[in-house]
């Protein structure tokens, strides 16, 4: 006990032991809903599901270790919510791309970012970027993710008068879909821990239970990683069309991280008097490793989680937490084929529940000037109905220069920005 005191500093945080396995354990239950969702999504590029259920479990044992041991924050990582799904419907069933070289964007873009933490550009790159885009990219991706849970259910289907209409709404998958999201919704408004979790397991046994849902079981031995594990593409992730896909998991992964771990901080009164977040360099760090190692092993980007933030309130203050949600991780490795008996319909809810949170960042744009609103729009819009966090990205960032140029507002421009908006118009212009 003594020396995990020394070690993650838990006097000095006001905490101790107990007070951090809760900690971790809570959180862990907020969050371990991406050990079914993730193998859904990515199976869909052809991945073996198995196999990506492994990567998922390690990947996310891996960063929260670092982020526990090296940077002594309470933030649980995992492969991220928006990424996973690009990954699959944007590079690889939209751009074309195989499974493999889009594994090796992941890792391209995690050395990356490994290198702007090293070199401290992150801070440039981050306050370069206007809130407005922000803003925008956050909810675009989080209409992204609803626009694939009301495809996935059934909801929403395709039309060739309309491009889309209402499905058919008496279909068990819709019906399962939409009881998930209510659910989900409803136990996350009365703070009970592990909703998202809860309502997936329970959308599963009432499938089962209704013959609706085949049910492979609880425990076993961990499937083989063998099928994922170091079958990244480097130099198909190398191609110039996959530089923008590249520079899209790097940007949606930095403003996330950052965002979240500033945001997570703060919560947990970590920031400096200053109102800076100590070691936020290894923090930003242990993002970047763990995305990388989970590209050797099979899975799309990993990144902080906000859920980190229900440990917080269980007082979670140091490494050890993170720590703890690791192991929870690992243990997880033994419940392949509960994961397995997940149907896709029990995971559109939970979609959809994510949609709302990250939709919400809307509300803080300024809709009274529209040179910040239209951009706002712009690139919200753009991901959904493109299908695509990247080409959304590029958009807002193309409307939020021309608008701000025509405007004559030329003062809220900055060269990174009006670079990157150039970059993207040359590459819709040029490249088709």
């Amino acid at each position: 006990m003594k020396r995990l005191d020394s070690y993650f500093k838990l006097t000095e945080h006001n905490t101790n032991v107990k007070t951090e396995v809760i900690a971790g354990i809570t959180t862990f239950l907020t969050m371990a809903y991406i050990i079914f969702v993730n193998p859904s999504i990515l199976s869909e590029a052809g991945m073996d599901a198995g196999a990506v259920f492994v990567a998922t479990c390690l990947a996310a044992a891996i960063g929260c270790l670092i982020m526990g041991l090296w940077a002594n924050y309470p933030i649980a990582q995992a492969p991220g919510m928006g990424l996973n799904a690009f990954f699959t419907y944007g590079v690889v069933l939209g751009m074309g791309y195989t499974w493999e070289a889009a594994l090796g964007a992941v890792f391209f873009s995690g050395l990356t970012f490994f290198l702007l933490s090293i070199f401290k550009i992150r801070e440039w790159i981050i306050n370069a970027i206007p809130m407005t885009l922000r803003l925008g990219i956050a909810a675009g991706i989080g209409l992204f993710l609803a626009m694939i849970a009301l495809k996935n259910a059934g909801i929403v289907v395709a039309d060739p008068a309309t491009f889309v209409t209402l499905g058919d709404l008496s279909q068990p998958s819709a019906i399962y879909a939409l009881l998930g999201f209510f659910v989900i919704t409803a136990l996350s408004y009365l703070r009970v821990t592990g909703a998202v979790m809860i309502g997936i397991l329970g959308i599963t046994v009432i499938a089962i239970l209704l013959g609706h849902n085949e049910y492979g079981g609880l425990m076993s031995m961990p499937p083989s990683i063998a099928p994922t594990f170091m079958a990244m593409d480097l130099v198909g992730a190398l191609d110039v069309a996959m530089l923008s896909v590249i520079f899209a998991f790097l940007f949606v992964d930095l403003f996330d991280t950052s965002g979240t771990l500033i945001g997570v901080a703060h919560r947990g009164k970590l920031l400096d008097k200053d109102g800076k977040m100590p070691r936020i360099g290894r923090a930003m760090m242990a993002d970047s490793t763990a995305s990388m190692a989970g590209a050797v092993l099979g899975t799309s980007t990993t990144t902080s989680y906000i859920e980190s933030t229900a440990g917080i309130a269980s007082g979670g203050r140091t490494g050890l937490t993170a720590v703890v949600v690791a192991g929870m991780f690992l243990i997880s490795l033994f419940f392949a084929p509960l994961a397995g008996s997940i149907p896709a319909y029990a995971t559109a809810g939970a979609l959809l529940y994510v949609a709302v949170l990250m939709t919400g960042s809307l509300a803080h744009a300024d809709w009274d000037d529209p040179t910040e609103a239209a951009p706002v729009l712009i690139a919200a819009l753009a991901m959904p109905l493109t299908f695509s966090i990247a080409e959304g990205i590029a958009l807002g960032f193309i409307s939020y220069v021309a608008i701000k140029t025509l405007a004559g507002r030329f003062k809220d421009l900055n060269p990174a920005v009006i670079i990157l908006a150039l970059v993207f118009a040359a590459r819709f212009l040029f490249m088709g």
